[in-house]
């Protein structure tokens, strides 16, 4: 496969977010999705509404969220929606809680190496395209986060999650953490889900990576670590897995003195099997040519 291009900024402002989409040459077309995670409630790192207030708006979009599978203010639809309006998503967007009524969609993935089938917020097929939009940090189960987990874990219902963390043994919220997978199995089910959602939208999706407030904790935690890296920028790309691929050797390859910190919590959850294992399924690349715009 090619090497995927892959631009970069070190500039982290709204404005930069606008033009490094614009960079990438796509014009998302119809009613757009905006997958972005919208912070879990006392998390201090996510990104804001008014950061992303001028991207959203220049796509017209909608930001789309799906409820959570563990305890917390984003596990039902009524509380979702109140952290929503507490944290300002709908003071400024249309808001859809795609799962906030049943029955979920199911993508096929017939070539899965943990899972056939994807559960995902049913409202996923109002939509003609989608930007993920993702605040690149780390995360305690998956070592990181960034656009494989927003496609994956970000689009499944509160049940795909569960499906997903179990790598399809169970769909209850009530029985996910007795039946929780191997980390590796883990792993490999949230790469499937993500190429189910890839297949789906086809060409009418492109990736955003944020790297800012660098915590090892995901933007799910209510209590979470502050930042241990100083932020490095801004990352698009059209290829979800080579995005990802990217943010990691930039944290890799970083002098930071936060930077151990944050390469062990990858490596002690293995979370560059989940690069790994989308490359083996194919819908993307981790090969890359860095195109520095700055």
């Amino acid at each position: 496969m090619e090497k995927s291009k892959v631009y970069f900024s070190k500039e982290i402002t709204p404005e930069n977010v606008i033009k490094m989409y614009e960079t990438l040459g796509v014009k998302l077309q119809g009613k757009v999705a905006i997958k972005l995670h919208s912070g879990e409630k006392g998390n201090q790192n996510y990104l804001r509404a008014e950061f992303v207030k001028p991207m959203i708006e220049y796509l017209k979009g909608t930001v789309v969220e799906c409820n959570t599978a563990y305890d917390g203010a984003r596990n039902s639809t009524e509380k979702h929606r109140e952290l929503m309006k507490e944290h300002d998503w709908t003071k400024y967007f249309d808001v859809d809680i795609m799962d906030a009524e049943g029955p979920d969609l199911v993508l096929d993935i017939p070539n899965g190496k943990a899972i056939k089938e994807n559960y995902v917020g049913k409202n996923l097929e109002n939509y003609d395209s989608m930007l993920v939009l993702s605040h690149f940090k780390g995360h305690p189960m998956g070592g990181f986060g960034g656009a494989l987990k927003q496609l994956s874990i970000g689009v499944s219902s509160s049940a795909g999650k569960s499906w997903i963390h179990t790598a399809g043994k169970t769909l209850k919220q009530e029985e996910l953490w007795s039946k929780v997978a191997k980390q590796d199995d883990f792993l490999e089910a949230m790469a499937d889900a993500a190429s189910s959602v890839v297949k789906y939208f086809g060409e009418n999706i492109v990736y955003i990576n944020i790297m800012c407030n660098l915590s090892v904790d995901c933007d799910c935690c209510a209590v979470a670590e502050d930042p241990c890296m100083k932020d490095i920028g801004i990352l698009a790309s059209t290829d979800p897995i080579v995005i990802d691929q990217a943010c990691v050797d930039l944290i890799y390859n970083s002098k930071d003195p936060g930077r151990n910190h944050f390469v062990e919590r990858i490596e002690r959850q293995h979370g560059i099997h989940t690069i790994e294992a989308a490359s083996e399924l194919g819908f993307g690349t981790r090969e890359y040519e860095l195109v520095n715009l700055d």
